[in-house]
């Protein structure tokens, strides 16, 4: 069974105003007070709860800097919650950033078997699905060499093959990938079409709100780190549609930097991270 909880799930980084500094500098300027270089509070969620069982073809439409991909990458496990639970029950697969954390040093037939052990394969089932991954990657005889002397085509075809050889209970997918050229793309769409099929649960991030309402039997609108809308596609799609027209919206693009000061002690260790969701 998959199954998806949130209850009332926020996620805040806190980001040092001064974070690019050499030694010296550090020392010198004492920036090692948090007067001299205080924490900015990010508040990339805000508050969201959300319960998905199995069947839920789940659409998540927003502007940039919304908190889409930060929802996703939450529901992976990649950010604990600051604040809130978050329970995922089932095989998740995550499909985004997928041509990161390649070996370069190592040739493809090396990476198929760490990115898949990675991905939760056992040798005994690798072994009947890496005949398959080479295949479709129509990589041929360049596995046998170096990642590092791919082509960024390359190396994102080995990846997306690699990334949807399993058999995920809950699918997360990022925006519309791109892999190599047209004709594998048009390979890769179908191999998609087939995963969404046999999840049992799926999540798509996507700009392309005609695929959430072809795609999907639900929808989240998201605006700022909140959920606005939760509800049918075609009433969440045109809601948000009619929300691009109006200028207020427009100019508000983003939020999420209070630019407040915040206090060592006031975040989850977690809010620790350098990086703007």
């Amino acid at each position: 069974m998959a199954k998806i909880e949130l209850d009332d799930v926020s996620l805040t980084f806190a980001i040092r105003q001064q974070r690019k500094v050499t030694l010296k500098e550090y020392l010198t300027r004492m920036l090692f007070l948090p007067s001299r270089n205080p924490k900015v509070a990010v508040h990339a969620l805000k508050g969201v709860t959300l319960s998905a069982a199995d069947g839920d073809r789940i659409g998540i439409v927003g502007h940039n800097g919304a908190g889409k991909s930060t929802l996703l990458k939450m529901l992976a496990g990649v950010y604990p919650p600051t604040r809130g639970t978050r329970r995922v029950t089932g095989r998740v697969c995550s499909l985004f950033d997928i041509s990161l954390g390649f070996e370069h040093e190592a040739n493809g037939w090396e990476n198929i078997k760490y990115r898949a052990y990675l991905m939760g394969e056992t040798p005994a089932t690798l072994q009947r699905k890496i005949q398959g991954i080479a295949e479709f990657s129509e990589l041929g005889d360049f596995l046998n060499i170096p990642v590092r002397y791919y082509s960024s085509g390359m190396l994102v075809r080995l990846a997306f093959s690699i990334s949807t050889a399993v058999n995920p209970e809950v699918l997360l997918i990022d925006e519309v990938l791109s892999a190599g050229d047209m004709a594998f793309q048009i390979k890769a769409r179908n191999r998609m079409k087939e995963m969404m099929a046999t999840a049992r649960l799926m999540v798509l991030v996507t700009h392309e709100v005609n695929s959430v309402e072809e795609i999907c039997n639900r929808a989240l609108w998201m605006q700022h780190g909140s959920v606005v809308m939760d509800g049918p596609p075609d009433r969440v799609v045109a809601a948000y549609r009619a929300s691009m027209s109006a200028p207020a919206e427009a100019a508000h693009v983003g939020g999420g930097i209070d630019g407040s000061r915040v206090a060592d002690e006031d975040l989850h260790p977690a809010d620790e991270m350098r990086a703007v969701a």
